[in-house]
C-alpha cells in the first residue's frame, strides 16, 4: 500500500541549501515538500563552514531569516596572511569598495532555517528511508520514500536535488548524461572547535609554513574554529588536544602564537580536500544544487556560499515559471550556476595551491609559494583580486 500526495516542488535534502530554497519558494507562494534521510539532530550536528559572503547574508534576509546573522554574526573587514613567520593584513573592505564577510557558522544558519520552517508549519519529512527519484526526464516526476514503515509517493512538477555529495539526486542521473571533474588533494584538514576567544577577532588568519597550512577562524567571540593541514592517512586518535595546539602555534607568527588561548576541544574532525564539479546541473525536471553538484576545498570558504548562489538562481527560475509562465530561467539555470561555480573553483584551487605544503614540491615549492605571497601583499592588483574573490563575486558577474 502506497500513500500518495502532491506538491509543486520536491526538495531532496534538509541542509542549508534545501532549507533556504524552501524558504524562498514559500515566500513566493510555491508549494513544496522537503525530504531528508537523516534526523534533525544529525543535520544540525554537521560542523561546516562559518564565513558568509554578502550575497548569502542578503539571501537569508530575503528568505526572512536574517535576524540570527544580524545578532550573532561578526563582520570581518580583512584577512591576515602569515608566511616566513610574519603576518600581513589584507584590507578586504578597502580593496572592494566597502564589501565584507560575516563569521556565522553553518550550524547556526541551519538552525535558523529549521526554526523558521517549523514555525510556519511547512511540510518536512525527516528520516525518510529508501528515497528514489522517478520520471524526472518526463512531465510527471515523483519521489518515493519509506517513513515509519509506510511507503509514500510524492508527485511533483520539479525535483531539487540539495542532498549533498553522497546523496541520491546526482546518483539517479544516468552516467552517460553527466560529466564529473575531480581533483583530490594529497592532504586533509584537522579541525578543532573550542570555547576559547579567537586569536584574531577581526580577521581570518591563513598561514603558510614549511610545516604545512593553518587557519584560524571563529564562530563567535568566545568560540574558535582552527585547522591544520595533516597527512590524509592521519587518524583523529593520532591528535591529542595538546599536540594540535602545539602544532598550530608552530605555524603562526611568534606574536600570534604567544597570545593564542587554548582549551579542550568540543569537536574534532578530519576532512579530506577535493575539488569537484558535475555538469550539467539540470536533467529534465531534476535540478542539482549545492554539494550535490560541486565541492570546493574549504580554503576559500566558498562551499556554503556557492550553494546559496545556486539556490538564488534556482528559486528565481522556479518563481519565473510559476508566476510569469516563462521557462527562460529554468533553461539557463545550469549555465548560469556553472559559470559562477567554476570561478569559485578556480579561486579555491589557487588559494589551496598557494597556502599548503605539497609533498612533491619540496624546498623549491616552498620558496616559490613565499615569493608569490611576497608579491601578493605588495601588489595592489593581486591583493584586489584576492579580496574580490574572497568577499564573493556578484551573482550577475560577467
Amino acid at each position: 500500500m502506497i500513500s500518495s500526495s502532491r506538491t509543486q516542488v520536491a526538495i531532496i535534502g534538509a541542509g542549508p541549501s534545501g532549507l533556504l530554497l524552501g524558504a524562498l519558494l514559500h515566500k513566493a507562494g510555491i508549494e513544496h515538500t522537503i525530504i531528508e534521510r537523516q534526523s534533525p539532530a544529525y543535520v544540525l550536528g554537521r560542523i561546516r563552514a562559518g564565513i558568509l559572503e554578502q550575497v548569502t547574508v542578503d539571501l537569508l534576509h530575503e528568505a526572512g531569516v536574517g535576524h540570527g546573522v544580524d545578532s550573532g554574526g561578526t563582520v570581518h573587514h580583512s584577512i591576515e596572511l602569515v608566511f616566513k613567520n610574519t603576518r600581513h593584513p589584507i584590507d578586504v573592505t578597502g580593496l572592494t569598495n566597502g564589501k565584507v564577510v560575516t563569521a556565522y557558522g553553518q550550524t547556526e544558519v541551519t538552525r535558523d532555517l529549521m526554526q523558521h520552517r517549523s514555525q510556519l508549519g511547512l511540510p518536512t519529512v525527516y528520516e525518510a528511508a529508501d528515497v528514489q527519484l522517478h520520471d524526472f526526464d518526463g512531465k510527471h516526476p515523483s519521489v518515493t520514500y519509506t517513513k515509519d514503515g509506510v511507503r509514500h509517493s510524492l508527485q511533483c512538477d520539479f525535483i531539487a536535488g540539495c542532498d549533498g555529495f553522497h546523496g541520491v539526486a546526482r546518483a539517479s542521473v544516468p552516467r552517460d548524461a553527466i560529466t564529473e571533474y575531480e581533483k583530490v588533494y594529497p592532504f586533509a584538514w584537522l579541525g578543532v572547535l573550542a570555547d576559547v576567544p579567537p586569536v584574531s577577532s577581526h580577521a581570518i588568519v591563513y598561514a603558510n609554513s614549511d610545516r604545512g597550512f593553518a587557519l584560524c577562524s571563529m564562530r563567535s567571540m568566545t568560540r574558535s574554529r582552527y585547522y591544520v593541514q595533516c597527512p590524509s592517512n592521519d587518524k583523529l586518535e593520532d591528535w591529542s588536544d595538546q599536540r594540535f595546539w602545539d602544532e598550530i602555534r608552530r605555524r603562526l607568527d611568534p606574536e600570534m602564537a604567544e597570545r593564542m588561548q587554548t582549551g579542550p576541544s568540543i569537536e574534532k574532525s578530519m576532512a579530506p580536500l577535493r575539488s569537484f564539479v558535475a555538469e550539467p546541473m539540470r536533467f529534465g525536471r531534476l535540478f542539482l544544487a549545492g554539494d550535490a553538484a560541486h565541492i570546493v576545498p574549504p580554503t576559500g570558504a566558498k562551499g556554503l556560499n556557492l550553494a546559496a548562489g545556486d539556490v538564488k538562481y534556482l528559486s528565481s527560475a522556479l518563481i519565473e515559471h510559476y508566476k510569469e509562465n516563462s521557462d527562460a530561467g529554468i533553461d539557463h539555470y545550469s549555465q548560469r550556476a556553472l559559470a559562477r561555480i567554476w570561478r569559485a573553483e578556480r579561486f579555491s584551487w589557487w588559494l589551496t595551491t598557494l597556502m599548503h605544503q605539497f609533498p612533491e614540491s619540496g624546498a623549491f615549492g616552498q620558496r616559490m609559494q613565499e615569493a608569490e605571497l611576497d608579491y601578493l601583499v605588495k601588489s595592489k592588483a593581486l591583493s584586489t583580486s584576492l579580496a574580490e574573490n574572497y568577499v564573493g563575486l556578484p551573482l550577475d558577474f560577467g
